[in-house]
């Protein structure tokens, strides 16, 4: 049984990034036979992040990892998603193949681009989802002004 490699193509956002992805098609074919998914070509965990009035909140994808074995920090307006996947035993039995899930430690640095209130970060972790909400630095909240009239 021979198993097809799955590339994911990402939005070019940038030169370097289209340079990176030329650099990796120009060496995929001759690697063709060691090609396997790893940490360090995709961004992990991935994520979304939805910005309101007073908050951001973000959503990562954590499947398989404990709760205790995720760790959030929050420096000024970075916020840095890290933590360790383990890997179980692999089976004894015969007929074990391939794989290609992958283990080890990650980490994903998130600049917010505003400071955030950290006495108020919630985070919670359910189904493989990792939701965490950091509400804005007062400052940083948008302030309506009313006008007067003269």
């Amino acid at each position: 049984m021979s198993l097809v490699p799955i590339k994911r193509r990402e939005i070019v956002s940038n030169e370097l990034a289209g340079l990176n992805r030329q650099v990796d098609d120009l060496f995929g074919n001759y690697f063709r036979d060691y090609d396997r998914p790893s940490w360090s070509t995709h961004r992990w965990p991935v994520l979304d992040l939805v910005e309101k009035d007073d908050n951001f909140v973000v959503m990562a994808e954590v499947p398989g990892v404990k709760c205790e074995d995720v760790d959030i920090s929050v420096t000024g307006s970075i916020v840095s998603i890290s933590g360790d996947k383990k890997a179980p035993e692999k089976p004894k039995e015969k007929g074990y193949v391939h794989s290609e899930r992958v283990f080890g430690q990650f980490r994903r640095d998130i600049n917010m681009g505003v400071d955030i209130d950290t006495g108020k970060i919630e985070a919670v972790c359910e189904n493989g989802i990792l939701t965490i909400t950091l509400p804005k630095s007062p400052k940083a909240r948008p302030m309506k002004i009313k006008v007067k009239e003269a």
